[in-house]
Order: C-alpha cells, then structure tokens, then sequence
C-alpha cells in the first residue's frame, strides 16, 4: 500500500525542522524588519535581522504563523542565512523558484531537501517562498536612505 501524500510531504525531517523556529525569537531590538503575508496560502511571517558592517546578517529572529512547510522553510533560512548578504539572499530567491518550476536542481542550503517533497504541491509555494521573501524584504529596507 502507498503512504498517504501527506505521509511524504510532512515527512520527520520537515516537522523536526518546524520545531527549531523557538531557537530564533523575533526581538524589538533586530533593526531590519518585515511583515508579510503569503497571497496564496495565507502564511504570516514576522522577520528581523541585524547586519554587519560588510552587509552580512548577523543575527536573525522570526514570528511564523504557517503549516509545517512554512515553519520548515523559516527554519531553514534561519539555520543558514548568517553571514548571507542581500545578494546572496536573491540569488537563493531566484534558484529556489527556479526548483519550483522544474528548471533548476535544488538549492544549496542546509536542510532544503526536507522541501523537496513540497514541490509535488504548488498550494506550498507561497509557503516555501515567504521567508526568502521576507528576509530580501528587510535587508532592502537597510538599503534604503534614513
């Protein structure tokens, strides 16, 4: 008998990774904030994050309101974007959407392969893509002139 779809889509590695979000709480002293809501699956997601003086994120916090997908793919972004600058930060952006529509292998960041399972659901996109979103959000908000 085949496993249920849900059954492979939240797979142990997915959820194990939804539990690391408590490692990197959102505080109100992260300078580079953003809010957004994903148009297509309704996933909120609160990031801040501190840079270096070479543009490099520093220090990260998180507030998710998601499925487990999108828990896993913060945690991910969590887990990997210090030392990540805004540049690196879209390139992931545009690899990662180029996974999803079938034209590129998967990105290189630690723990991506637990989404690989999400790409056989494109109600999960918006899920996956928000926290890349979010954190190329607020890195550009440091671009920006006081």
């Amino acid at each position: 008998m085949n496993a249920p779809q849900s059954a492979k889509l939240y797979n142990p590695q997915l959820l194990g990774l939804a539990t690391q979000l408590a490692r990197y709480p959102l505080s109100d002293a992260l300078p580079l904030r953003a809010e957004m809501r994903s148009k297509t699956c309704g996933s909120t997601l609160g990031i801040g994050l501190r840079v270096d003086p070479d543009g490099a994120v520093s220090e990260i916090g998180l507030q998710v309101t998601a499925c487990a997908v999108g828990q896993a793919a913060s945690a991910i972004v969590a887990t990997d974007l210090k030392g990540r600058t805004r540049k690196d930060l879209a390139r992931a952006l545009d690899q990662i959407e180029s996974w999803l529509d079938g034209s590129a292998m998967v990105p290189d960041w630690t723990g991506f392969e637990a989404l690989i399972p999400a790409r056989e659901h494109p109600g999960r996109y918006g899920a996956i893509l928000l926290p890349w979103q979010a954190a190329l959000r607020a890195l550009s908000l440091g671009d920006e002139p006081s």
